[in-house]
């Protein structure tokens, strides 16, 4: 048996209630295969692989906190800190009902690679909690919040873990958390990313990974004599990601034609209305049934359907394991040339497989959706100068991030013998790096 199968068959043992995270390292061990066979006996000895899939540590803590009627609520929280090779853990806080460890370590194994391609120096690690904002007070929210870093704050540090949003958790938690993080170790430092303007907050950072997800399609199109002016798109969600996808694509020259939530989805023929949606979602945190008060021409369907709209480029932007073989199999069938994971790992494995397998050009998450967390680090980056760069600034820096991301990942795919298949890519991009960094520090 080769030391991928010994150390996959242990992973998928001794993690067997855990599907996320199987799925993350059965994918991303496959992809290394040459890159680790080409050096087993030297990474078998040092157990590289062992290390490389087992955090570093992962705490889980209980959260207690008082709703509006008086009643205490209790909720489980997460941190795992996976990799600090390169740099201090840096990860989002994911806020929802189906969080657990399995889906944290899944998004903390993944940021390793993603955290690694972006060229900045920091490692991976994720947290989270089972807590849902939505329906929730401001004060729920805040005493929540508040509950959550007092535990969480024994963890993180500029120099150690720097947290940032995610599902759920968005700028009115980042300041909650950052004001209860300030109370306790009476410091005012760059522990959190996504912060205010006014607190040590970076601008770009909210457009960031839509913006981010945008420049690197642009980026593979053009490698491939395509323009993505005149194409036309359909995405999934209707959060930051997908909000900020939908107004970079439609700058760019294309049109979208779909977004969605956890309820429904819409279609609108004459491209999604950005201002709309971010009325809807942003200011009055609604649901997508609102959409057709503003776009009288528009549809809304409960349920999911998105990826049965014909279109030239898919952007799964919404959670893990939305787009199915079946989706795959429609989109395929409907001409889509690109699929770029706005999410993190949107796409099921049998799915992907069949995008690639049938020509399309398909950008995995942790390198299309890599924008947010490396603007998080230029957030870093303006922190530890005590300055605030300009919006040009930012956005010409993720820019260039992006599209040096783009032929990193084409030049380890070809490097391979994998040419065009980017998340092999991907793989072998984000690890060479990270295990240079290891191998390098030791046996720790």
């Amino acid at each position: 048996m080769s030391y991928v199968d010994e150390v996959i068959e242990r992973v998928t043992r001794e993690n067997s209630n855990e599907p996320e995270f199987l799925q993350a390292v059965n994918e991303v061990l496959e992809s290394l295969r040459p890159v680790i066979e080409a050096n087993e006996a030297k990474f078998k000895r040092d157990a590289l692989l062992e290390r490389l899939v087992n955090p570093e540590r992962q705490f889980k803590f209980r959260v207690p906190w008082v709703d509006d009627k008086g009643n205490v609520q209790v909720n489980t929280g997460y941190r795992v800190q996976f990799n600090s090779a390169i740099g201090p853990y840096k990860g989002g806080i994911r806020l929802h009902p189906s969080v657990n460890i399995g889906i944290i370590k899944f998004l903390g194994f993944e940021q390793i690679f993603k955290n690694s391609l972006t060229g900045l120096p920091i490692g991976g690690g994720k947290g989270g909690s089972d807590f849902d904002p939505k329906g929730k007070s401001d004060r729920e929210v805040m005493a929540f919040c508040q509950s959550f870093m007092t535990e969480l704050s024994k963890y993180i540090g500029p120099d150690q873990d720097v947290p940032a949003g995610d599902i759920g958790t968005g700028a009115r938690e980042i300041g909650y958390m950052f004001g209860q993080y300030k109370r306790i170790r009476g410091q005012f430092e760059g522990v959190l990313t996504g912060k205010g303007l006014n607190y040590g907050g970076s601008l770009a950072r909210t457009e960031a990974t839509g913006y981010g997800l945008l420049y690197i399609t642009e980026e593979m199109l053009k490698s491939h004599n395509i323009d993505i002016s005149g194409k036309t798109a359909v995405v999934s969600g209707s959060g930051n990601v997908a909000i900020y996808a939908i107004e970079k694509a439609h700058q760019l020259g294309a049109k979208v034609l779909t977004a969605s939530d956890s309820t429904g989805w819409v279609y609108d023929p004459d491209g999604i209305d950005v201002e709309a949606l971010k009325e809807i979602k942003e200011v009055n945190r609604a649901r997508l049934t609102e959409y057709k008060k503003y776009r009288p021409n528009s549809e809304y369907h409960e349920g999911k359907g998105v990826w049965q709209i014909k279109a030239d480029i898919a952007l799964p932007c919404a959670t893990q394991n939305e787009l199915d073989i079946e989706d795959a199999k429609t989109l395929v069938a409907n001409g889509v040339i690109a699929v770029a994971e706005g999410a993190n790992m949107p796409t099921t494995e049998e799915a992907t497989k069949y995008l690639i397998e049938n020509g399309i050009f398909f950008l995995p998450g942790k390198a299309a959706n890599a924008g947010g967390v490396a603007t998080s680090a230029l957030e870093m980056s303006q922190n530890s100068e005590r300055r605030s760069w300009s919006f040009e600034k930012v956005d010409s820096n993720l820019q260039n991030i992006m599209a040096t991301l783009y032929h990193n990942i084409d030049d380890a795919a070809k490097r391979y013998g994998f040419e065009g298949n980017y998340v092999v890519g991907a793989n072998i991009a984000g690890f060479e790096k990270v295990v240079d960094a290891m191998n390098a520090q030791g046996i720790v």
